[in-house]
């Protein structure tokens, strides 16, 4: 009977407790419902655009076009081609010049850049250390390595004046044939 009483007892305080519980709530529950409550009355975020939302512009050609009508078909291109062709052979034409500018000022700038490596290999070639004392000793006395860069380097001076002497000469052109000058950059 003791532990009739005993089992009774300790269901009603299991009861008990459990009731107590559902009336407690946990707060981390609590603050996670009244979160949920506040995101669905809370104004929605405005959108935000980015280069991605965006679509990309197609690319379009800006070029001279003729405003003579082209012919039919294919032709169309041979036309224009036709013309370009024409404008870069008239020396009246700024295209002309550019074209012949540019050519000058590419030459120029190489012949400068390789002037500028040779440069550096007679340079180096001066504080050469040779492992070979054959080899040490034949350039100690001769020193055709550093004869052969620097005569090199002479020749490709020498290109680089006269090639400074045509786009001075270009420009002389240019001027006498009444062009523009800042056709010449």
């Amino acid at each position: 009977m003791a532990a009739l009483t005993f089992f009774i007892g300790l269901s009603a305080v299991l009861a008990y407790a459990q009731q107590d519980n559902s009336q407690q709530t946990d707060p981390v529950a609590e603050a996670a419902r009244k979160a949920r409550q506040e995101q669905k009355t809370a104004p929605k975020p405005k959108k935000v655009f980015t280069n991605d939302d965006i679509p990309s512009a197609p690319a379009t050609d800006i070029s001279a076009k003729s405003t003579t009508p082209a012919p039919a078909g294919g032709q169309a291109e041979t036309a224009q081609a036709e013309s370009q062709d024409n404008a870069d052979n008239n020396p009246k034409s700024e295209a002309y010049w550019h074209k012949r500018f540019q050519k000058l000022h590419d030459k120029i700038s190489t012949a400068e850049q390789e002037l500028d490596v040779l440069q550096r290999e007679l340079n180096k070639d001066q504080v050469q250390y040779y492992n070979d004392p054959q080899k040490a000793m034949q350039q100690q006395y001769s020193r055709s390595d550093i004869n052969e860069k620097t005569t090199k380097i002479d020749d490709k001076k020498k290109e680089l004046a006269s090639l400074k002497q045509q786009m001075s000469d270009l420009q002389d052109d240019l001027r006498k044939s009444g062009g523009d000058p800042g056709w010449a950059r």
